[in-house]
């Protein structure tokens, strides 16, 4: 047969092989595999809302958004009565969202929801 240096070449290049293998795919990713502009940025991206305000604000929003689009289907389906009144409902969101914004911007001290964390609460203030 062929002798025990062909055994000794066979063996290192099943050892060889899968680490070569690993090595060139595993290493400078990122130049070697990667997209340019694939992830949009952080400007670009849907900012989720955290805060109790924020939150209401946004669901506001979501809502005079569901009106205006309901307003618009309606007047092309021909019903002028409902559109109007999707319309003036819309409208009072839009309005409900501004004084939802006026209070919001009049508190000046909110910590938001683990504000108690912090212990700057006037309630700490006032123990010690």
């Amino acid at each position: 047969m062929a002798g025990p240096n062909l055994e000794v070449f066979k063996f290192g290049l099943y050892i060889m092989f899968p680490i070569a293998w690993m090595y060139y795919f595993g290493t400078n990713l990122e130049n070697r595999f990667g997209v340019p502009d694939f992830w949009p940025k952080p400007e670009a991206t849907y900012k989720i809302p955290f805060e109790k305000g924020e939150i209401h604000g946004e669901l506001e929003r979501l809502k005079m958004r569901r009106l205006e689009r309901r307003a618009q289907r309606l007047e092309e389906n021909g019903d002028r009565e409902g559109a109007l009144e999707a319309r003036r409902t819309a409208k009072q969101t839009e309005a409900h969202i501004d004084a939802a914004k006026t209070v919001q911007d009049t508190k000046s001290n909110s910590g938001g929801w683990l504000s108690w964390l912090s212990g700057s609460s006037s309630s700490t203030k006032d123990k010690s």
